[in-house]
């Protein structure tokens, strides 16, 4: 198999410190699955480029990037991914989606309520178990 493809993903909190959550649209791969918005690394570009350019890309707004959380590998059958996750906040824009169908806010407790693309669960539980705010303090 060939190696992972490096992707990032944002982990974005809103004020109430809520999680985005957005579903893959029906003629994407993994249709109506939900994911962390973000997409793949180009050859020329860091990873924080990377998240920043994505999401301006996908969700039409510019994002500040907090502190990287744990990757996840996940193999899926055609391919393998290395997903990279960050903790970002919305610094400029309001979201338009651009590729997916639906976009959900939520607290930590809601997130399992939602089918996850298989890539993003080892991320979500993650998110529910650690207290990012407690984190964020200590990276500052």
């Amino acid at each position: 198999m060939e190696p992972p493809i490096s992707v990032t993903c944002a982990v974005i909190l809103n004020e109430s410190d809520q999680i985005l959550a957005v579903r893959r649209s029906a003629n994407m791969s993994m249709p109506l699955k939900w994911e962390f918005p973000g997409g793949k690394l180009n050859e020329d570009e860091s990873e924080v480029e990377c998240i920043k350019r994505e999401i301006k890309e996908e969700l039409c707004i510019d994002i500040n990037v907090m502190v990287r959380l744990t990757n996840s590998i996940y193999n899926y059958e055609a391919f393998s991914i290395k997903l990279i996750p960050f903790v970002c906040e919305i610094i400029k824009g309001n979201i338009k989606l651009v590729e997916h169908d639906q976009m959900r806010w939520m607290d930590k407790k809601q997130m399992l309520e939602l089918d996850w693309a298989a890539a993003d669960i080892p991320i979500v539980h993650e998110v529910m178990e650690e207290d990012l705010n407690e984190r964020l303090r200590r990276t500052r």
